[in-house]
C-alpha cells in the first residue's frame, strides 16, 4: 500500500476501499476537500435519492433552477435518453435526428415527409414531439463522411450534424472565413450536401498540460485526467500518451502503462492498473458536489444536461450540443466526437463526462476556458469500450 501523508488525510478513508486513480478523476490534494467522503457514503445517498444528488446540485447552480425544477428536468432527460433509440428504430429511413428540447422537456424527433401517419402517431404516443424536416439523418451523416475526406485548413474548427437545424454545421474560426483555403473547403463542403457555416471564437485544441501541481496522473512531462474505471484499468484521452508509456498517479507512484492509444483520428486510450492501485466506479465531485457513482453508459440525447470532472478545473456542467462532430486539431482531425457547452482547461484532458449516473465519455479538447467560457468535446465512452473490448466498472 502506498504511503499517505497527513496532508492527504481527507482522502485516506477513500483509499482504503480503492485507489481514486482509476475512479474517473484523481483524488484531491492537500488544498482540496472532496466533499462527501467515501464512495460507500455516496452509494447510500445516491441509491436513496430519486435522481443524482450531484447532478441536481450542479443544475441548480449552473442553470438557475429550483430543486424541484432540477429534479423534474433530470427525470425528463432520462426519459428522453431511453426513448431516443426506440424513436430512431420506429422512424426507420424517415428518421431525421432527435434532440432534447429544454422548454417542452421532451425528446423532439425529426422525420422526413415520407414518414407515414402511423409512424408519426406512434412517436407522439410514446411521448415525443415530432417535427417534419427536409433531410434524413442518413443524408446528413453521409455529408459529414464526405467532409471527413476533405483536407481541412486550420481556420476550420469542426463540423457535425445539427438535428434541430436539419443541416451539417461547419464551424469556422472568427476572422478566417475570407482565407482562401477556408473558402475552398467551404465550397467543397457545400457540394457534399446541406451545409451551414457558423463562426466560433477560437480554434479547438487538446487539454493536456505540462506537469504542475494538482491531482493528476502523469505520463512523461504531460498531466492529464482519468476518465472512467474499467475492469483492469481506466480509460482516458489518446493524446495524453502512446502505447507502452508509463503512468504515475497523483502521489508519483507507478500505476501501469498505456495498453492502447489512438490519436488523431480518434482520441481514446486505456491504462492497466496494478502495483497497489485498483479501480472504483466513482467520478470525483471535488467538493463542489458529492462524489458520483457510475451505474452505466446510456447515451444522453442532444440538449441534455451533462457534467465534467477534471484535475484542473474540477466539476463543471452544461449542455450536450452535438454528436458525431469532426474536430480539426492542429495534430489532425478526430471523428465522431460529442460537443458540449461545458468549459475545460489544460490538464482536464481524459477526464469524465457524466449525465446523471451514466458515463458519457472522456474529455478531448475544445476552445476557451472556465474563466471566459468555451466549448469542449469528448470521445464517447461506448466507442472506447467496444474498440478495446473493455467492461465499464459500475456500482
Amino acid at each position: 500500500m502506498r504511503r499517505i501523508g497527513l496532508t492527504h488525510a481527507c482522502v485516506a478513508a477513500l483509499l482504503m476501499i480503492g485507489s481514486w486513480t482509476a475512479a474517473g478523476t484523481p483524488p484531491a490534494s492537500a488544498s482540496d476537500t472532496p466533499g462527501s467522503g467515501s464512495p460507500t457514503a455516496s452509494a447510500a445517498s445516491t441509491r436513496s435519492a430519486p435522481a443524482s444528488a450531484a447532478l441536481l446540485q450542479a443544475m441548480q447552480r449552473d442553470f438557475g433552477l429550483s430543486p424541484a425544477e432540477a429534479e423534474e428536468r433530470l427525470a425528463a432527460e432520462q426519459r428522453a435518453t431511453a426513448l431516443e433509440p426506440k424513436a430512431r428504430k420506429a422512424a426507420g429511413p424517415a428518421y431525421g435526428g432527435a434532440w432534447f428540447d429544454e422548454k417542452s422537456e421532451k425528446l423532439t424527433v425529426a422525420v422526413t415527409p415520407d414518414a407515414d401517419a402511423a409512424t408519426v402517431r406512434s412517436l407522439r404516443s410514446s411521448g415525443a414531439a415530432v417535427r417534419t424536416v427536409e433531410h434524413s439523418a442518413r443524408r446528413l451523416d453521409a455529408t459529414v463522411s464526405r467532409l471527413d475526406r476533405l483536407d481541412a485548413p486550420s481556420g476550420v474548427s469542426s463540423w457535425s450534424v445539427d438535428p434541430a437545424a436539419n443541416t451539417v454545421v461547419v464551424n469556422v474560426v472568427k476572422g478566417e472565413p475570407a482565407d482562401n483555403d477556408v473558402r475552398r473547403f467551404l465550397s467543397e463542403a457545400r457540394e457534399a450536401g446541406p451545409v451551414t457555416v457558423r463562426t466560433v471564437r477560437a480554434a479547438a485544441e487538446t487539454f493536456a498540460a505540462g506537469t504542475v501541481g494538482g491531482d493528476p496522473y502523469y505520463t512523461g512531462n504531460v498531466r492529464c485526467s482519468i476518465g472512467f474505471s474499467v475492469h483492469g484499468g481506466f480509460v482516458t484521452a489518446g493524446h495524453c500518451g502512446g502505447v507502452g508509456g508509463q503512468v504515475r498517479g497523483w502521489d508519483g507512484s507507478y500505476i501501469g502503462n498505456f495498453q492502447g492509444s489512438s490519436f488523431p483520428g480518434n482520441d481514446y486510450a486505456w491504462v492497466n492498473v496494478g502495483s497497489g492501485w485498483w479501480t472504483v466506479p466513482v467520478v470525483l465531485g471535488w467538493g463542489t458536489v458529492s462524489d458520483q457513482l457510475v451505474r452505466g453508459s446510456n447515451e444522453a440525447p442532444v440538449g441534455a444536461s451533462i457534467c465534467r470532472s477534471g484535475s484542473t478545473t474540477r466539476w463543471h456542467c452544461g449542455r450536450l450540443l452535438a454528436k458525431n462532430e469532426t474536430v480539426n486539431y492542429s495534430q489532425g482531425a478526430v471523428h465522431q466526437m460529442t460537443k458540449t457547452s461545458v468549459c475545460a482547461d489544460g490538464g482536464d484532458s481524459g477526464g469524465s463526462f457524466i449525465s446523471g449516473d451514466q458515463a458519457q465519455g472522456v474529455t478531448s479538447g475544445g476552445w476557451g476556458n472556465c474563466s471566459s467560457g468555451g466549448e469542449t468535446w469528448f470521445q464517447p465512452i461506448n466507442e472506447i469500450l467496444g474498440r478495446y473490448g473493455l467492461t465499464l466498472h459500475t456500482a
